[in-house]
Formats: structure tokens, C-alpha cells, sequence
């Protein structure tokens, strides 16, 4: 199959989604893919085949507003001058998929749409109309289906995945060191949407009764000023920057739990985060917010969850997690056992058969209302 993806930034841009396409192309290519890329930042997987693209004087003028959407006028613009893919892999939303939907209509080239995080509901209004040429959709988590729904996709329209985890490389961390009794890690960029202010909150209120307990905050951002700040009103908190992602997974293979604080935003919100499913395959406890979701790729038994924005009930939880030694050990082993369905070449075969029933036209698309 000839695949082409559109992504407006990959690695090594920063970012879970930007990871979650590469690692989705890589497992691609051993499967006899040819796979095309069109993307503004970043680099090219290596394997992989550019699509290039022409700045446009209308190109030019929206992106004085917004880059992405003028990014996918030029991917529009660019599609009849290449080979017609068999399917074209969107990463975006709404806004990129009015930009290129006509013209995917126009040359008979089925549009997937994958939606990485929550949606941008104050653009409700224009959503059908945009979505009219989508074949199929790929989400990440519940949030975002329900957002589709909310705007009139049906059922059939979606099909629910996660990031897929190289299941081998992270076995080969998991045990590799002890275990550090008190140790509480987070995972991601130092960001508002992922709510590390609520976390540090929460640690202080830990520290005050466990003295041995420690928080180490693994990421970068404009936020780190900032949490530094709130984090120095108490002992016990490290920030490590950006690292690299094997130094991360042995510092998660040593946590007791691994903690994510995730809120949404307005027009902001995530999926499944990616962390989570990782320190699941390393076998560490996850704490996750209410506004965050593992569901329906994790079993709700291998994980916790805390109320979104309540510090209290963090609290109360990472107590109780860090006091129950067995608790932790079943919640470990869940984790693990259900880590094992996410490995890469499972998640690529998932997508390539939904290719397959949209391009077959097993699908029926959406009619403009």
C-alpha cells in the first residue's frame, strides 16, 4: 500500500503525538509499505519519501494566522502533482481536513483523519462541513470519540487506538534496578495542559507526613520557570529537562508510581498518554487524572485514577499507593500483561486494516448536511 502521511511536525520537534507518528511509520515500512511525508518541521523517517511542497501567495497569507492550515493548503495543493497515494493519513483536526478534503474528493484518494487529542469545540459549527470528505477516523482515547460524536460522526466513522510501545526494548528496562521506595515520577512537557502544578501540590502534601518521599518531573517547557518556583516551597522535588528517553525509562523502572495530571483546556486536551502506556510496560503503578483516559486500551484494573484538578484526592491516593506494596504488585502485572496487545507491529496491523475497509469502500463516507 502507498501511504501518505501529513503531519505538521515530527521528531525531533517535542511532543507525544510527534513520536506516536514516527514510531506509527516506522512500524509501517517492515510491512512492504511505501509511505510519503509530507511534514513542516522536523525531520524525514528515514525510509521514508517527501512529498514536496510550494509556498503559495494564499499559503503565504494564512500563515500570518495560522501555519498549520496554511501547511495544508500546500498539501493539497501539492497532491496532484505526485503519484496518488492508496490512502492519506491526516494528523490534525478539523481545520487541516477542511484544507485538504476537497481536493483527497477530487482525486478519488480516500482521507483519513487521526486525532490525536481533544478538539477545538468553539469550531463546532464548521465541523460537519469540514469532516464531509473524511472516510475514517482514528482516535486516541474516548475524549476526542466523544467530541465526534458530539458533532454528528457516528460510531461506524471511528475506530479508537493508542500509541503503539516497543514492547521489547522496554521489557529490557523493567527490573533492570532496584525499586526506590517513595519515589514518585512525571512524565511530559513542561506545559500547562499537563497540569504539573497539581502534581507538586499534591507532592507537598506527601512530603509533609513521608519524609523519604521524593518527586522527580521528567520534561521540558515554558512552564519550568514557573513550577521551579512552586516546587521550592518544599523539599523533595528534581527537575531533570529533557532527556533522553532510555534515562527515562530507568527512572520510571525505579518509581513506585508514575503520576499524570493532565487537565483539558480550552481547545487543548490529550488522549492516551503515551508515558502512561509506557511506565504500564515497565511495570510501575499509574496515577492518572480524571481528564485523561487509558479506556478502552487498558483495562480500568491496571491503573488508578484521581478527580481532575483535585490535589486532596491525588494526595489521598499516592498515600495509599505508596502504603500498599501488593496493591502495586497486581497493578504491575496488569499492566504489564495488557502493554503486550500495544506492541508496535499489532497497532500498524489494527490501522492497515481500517485502511483497508475505507479504501475498499466498506465505509460509507459522510454527506454534507
Amino acid at each position: 500500500m502507498r501511504i501518505l502521511h501529513i503531519a505538521y511536525r515530527l521528531p525531533p520537534e517535542p511532543g507525544g503525538m510527534e513520536l506516536h507518528i514516527e514510531r506509527l511509520i516506522r512500524a509501517q515500512l517492515p510491512r512492504g509499505h511505501e509511505v510519503i511525508v509530507a511534514h513542516r518541521r522536523g525531520e524525514l523517517p528515514r525510509g521514508t519519501a517527501p512529498m514536496p511542497l510550494t509556498r503559495t501567495g494564499a499559503s503565504r497569507a494564512v500563515s500570518l494566522k495560522s501555519d498549520e492550515i496554511a501547511f495544508a493548503m500546500e498539501c493539497a495543493e501539492a497532491l496532484s502533482r505526485v503519484a496518488a497515494p492508496d490512502v492519506i493519513h491526516l494528523h490534525g483536526d478539523h481545520r487541516e481536513a477542511l484544507a485538504l478534503g476537497s481536493a483527497a474528493r477530487r482525486l478519488g484518494i480516500p482521507l483519513m483523519l487521526h486525532i490525536h487529542g481533544a478538539l477545538t469545540m468553539r469550531h463546532r459549527a464548521i465541523m460537519p462541513w469540514a469532516f464531509r470528505h473524511v472516510g475514517g477516523f482514528i482516535v486516541a482515547g474516548t475524549r476526542p470519540r466523544a467530541d465526534l460524536h458530539t458533532v454528528g460522526i457516528p460510531d461506524r466513522l471511528i475506530r479508537m487506538t493508542s500509541a503503539g510501545l516497543d514492547v521489547g526494548r522496554l521489557a529490557g528496562f523493567r527490573d533492570s534496578g532496584r525499586v526506590r521506595r517513595g519515589l514518585i515520577i512525571s512524565v511530559g512537557s513542561l506545559v500547562k495542559v499537563k497540569n504539573h502544578e497539581l502534581t507538586i501540590e499534591a507532592f507537598h502534601r506527601v512530603r509533609a507526613v513521608r519524609p523519604d518521599a521524593r518527586l522527580v518531573i521528567a520534561g521540558e517547557g515554558p512552564e519550568r520557570d514557573r513550577l521551579q518556583r512552586l516546587a521550592a516551597t518544599g523539599p523533595g522535588i528534581e527537575f531533570t529537562g529533557h532527556i533522553a528517553p532510555d534515562r527515562v525509562y530507568s527512572l520510571v523502572n525505579r518509581a513506585e508510581v508514575l503520576v499524570h495530571s493532565s487537565q483539558r483546556l480550552r481547545g487543548i486536551g490529550e488522549g492516551i498518554p503515551n508515558a502512561a502506556l509506557e511506565a504500564l510496560a515497565l511495570g510501575t503503578a499509574v496515577l492518572i487524572s480524571s481528564e485523561s483516559t487509558l479506556d478502552p486500551v487498558v483495562p480500568r484494573d491496571a491503573y488508578r485514577i484521581f478527580r481532575s484538578g483535585d490535589a486532596a484526592d491525588l494526595a489521598a491516593r499516592l498515600h495509599a499507593l505508596l502504603d500498599d506494596d501488593e496493591t502495586r504488585r497486581r497493578m504491575s502485572e496488569r499492566g504489564v500483561r495488557a502493554a503486550e496487545d500495544l506492541d508496535w507491529p499489532l497497532v500498524a496491523a489494527r490501522i492497515e486494516r481500517w485502511y483497508e475497509m475505507v479504501t475498499s469502500h466498506r465505509v460509507p463516507v459522510l454527506t454534507a448536511r
